[in-house]
């Protein structure tokens, strides 16, 4: 996938202190990058000479894994001075993706066609397409992996697994970032661990304690320059800050153009202690840092 309240919010929840240091876990990081298509030239240029100290890239410049970005690439970047995050997705594939789902792919992502939801609790997902996205991310010198589509367990047709409820779901979903904690640490301690949205699985045991930051999209503005007022933005919030207060890292991600959005925008970033990053929901530039 490429996949507000904005007044109270920015007034602060009830308890919430002004301002926030920045988590220390990515240390200090207040603002990033995050691109997952239209590499110029299937190069990373752009992205290395983004002012931002952290960027987002897809694990591919294309989708397959003929096109996976190689360790030279990936070091030029970090010679910038910057850490760079691997995007995966661990409850859903899309149609370009190189890796064949099979028998474990699921229903289609009403918002996004192109792609399908997985049995992502299943030895074949793990062997077929996760350790190997884990192992290409570890040799390619990448600082860690930012995990998209943990929302599976929300989203599965329960009809096509009969036997299973958003609890068991949101349990095994929990179990799988778990199992790719302990990979990932195993194979090089401090190796970044975050997740995307779906806040709400740190009352799950072992969530927590397995992740090193949250990346969160349209805390206050959805795709594009709508103020986020649904009350799963304000349960969304609130779940970021619990986590923030445990000390894991919050990268912000809203979707807005007009200027007094992006202001907004990252001025509720800057007011939780969040990194920001205010972009377009193509996901295909370097935006601006917030100012």
């Amino acid at each position: 996938m490429r996949s507000l309240l904005v007044a109270a919010l920015l007034a602060g929840l009830p308890g919430c202190p002004a301002a926030v240091p920045p988590a220390p876990g990515l240390s200090g990081v207040t603002s990033f990058t995050y691109v997952l298509d239209g590499y110029p030239k299937g190069r990373l240029d752009a992205v290395a000479r983004a002012p931002q100290p952290l960027a987002i890239i897809d694990l591919s410049r294309d989708g397959t894994t003929a096109g996976y970005f190689t360790a030279a690439e990936i070091a030029r970047v970090k010679k910038t001075g910057k850490r760079v995050l691997a995007y995966m997705e661990i409850g859903s594939i899309e149609r370009f993706r190189s890796e064949d789902a099979g028998d474990l792919a699921l229903n289609t992502w009403t918002d996004w066609p192109d792609e399908r939801f997985v049995r992502y609790w299943k030895p074949a997902w793990w062997s077929r397409v996760i350790k190997p996205r884990l192992d290409q991310a570890l040799r390619a010198g990448f600082d860690g992996v930012y995990l998209d589509t943990p929302l599976a367990y929300e989203e599965i047709d329960l009809s096509l697994v009969p036997g299973e409820t958003r609890h068991t779901l949101g349990r095994k979903m929990t179990g799988l970032i778990v199992r790719i904690s302990r990979y990932v640490k195993q194979a090089r301690p401090g190796f970044h661990v975050v997740p995307q949205n779906s806040p709400e699985l740190r009352h799950h045991p072992g969530y927590t304690a397995a992740i090193d930051g949250i990346g969160m999209e349209e805390l206050f503005y959805e795709a594009t320059d709508r103020r986020c007022t649904a009350s799963w933005c304000r349960e969304n919030l609130t779940d970021a800050l619990a986590l923030r207060r445990q000390g894991k890292a919050v990268l912000a991600t809203d979707y807005a153009t007009r200027p007094r959005n992006v202001r907004a925008a990252c001025a509720g970033h800057r007011r939780h202690g969040f990194a920001g990053n205010v972009t377009v929901v193509a996901l295909d530039r370097v935006s601006p840092p917030c100012a």
